[in-house]
This record gives C-alpha cells, structure tokens and sequence, in this order.
C-alpha cells in the first residue's frame, strides 16, 4: 500500500486563494497588485492593469534576481510587449507570462520546492 508524505512549504508568503479583485497571502486579503516572493511581499505594486506595466514597474525584480518570474495578467492571458521586459530576459532571469490565476498556483508550487521564484500579480 503507498504511503504519502506531507510537503511542507516553507515561503514566509504563501497564496491560500485568488479571485479576480482579491488575493489572500497567509491571513491577509489584497486588493492592489503585488509582487511576491517566498519571503518577501511588495504591497501596492503600481500597474492594476496590465495596460499599466512597464519596464519600469518591473525593475525591483531585478535586485531581486530570481530564478523564475511569474507575470499574472489579470483575469486574462494578456501578453505584453517583449520591450517591457526583455531586461529581465537579459538578466537571465526566466519570465512567464499567464493570467494571474495560473500564476498564483505555479508560484505555490515553485515555492513548495524551494525554487527562487518571484511572482509580480495583477490582482484585477
């Protein structure tokens, strides 16, 4: 008979739900965009729109470094302009686009493997 192992996740920040218009982190429910990493969480991220993101609202993932970036569009799959983030792409930096959905449970599961991944999420 197989035995199952419990995976523990040891991100100080871990997504525990989504709908368009709300994220919960741990206890806490966000209405703004964010960028999450497993022990960082940057509150009030600019863009609320995929409209909104540039290369700009981008560079505090570059100090950052991660392995995987993870770009959650909002309730569609929207893919930006290459320009917008072809520096991360140069920085080595692996980039995914999805919509925010998609990308809220990859970061889970990356960051229950102890990946270094980054997730920058349009909440709306």
């Amino acid at each position: 008979m197989p035995t199952f192992t419990l995976d523990n996740n040891d991100a100080t920040y871990q997504i525990r739900s989504f709908k368009p218009g709300a994220i919960q982190i741990n206890e806490t429910i966000y209405t703004q965009s964010l960028i999450i990493a497993p022990h960082l969480l940057i509150e009030q991220w600019a863009p609320q729109t995929i409209t909104e993101l540039t290369a700009q609202t981008l560079s505090p993932i570059l100090s950052m470094k991660p392995h995987i970036l993870l770009i959650g569009t909002g309730s569609a799959l929207i893919f930006p302009a290459i320009e917008i983030y072809g520096e991360l792409i140069n920085a080595n930096i692996g980039v995914e686009i999805m919509d925010t959905s998609a990308a809220c449970r990859t970061y889970n599961a990356l960051s229950a493997e102890d990946r270094n991944v980054v997730a920058a999420l349009i909440v709306r």
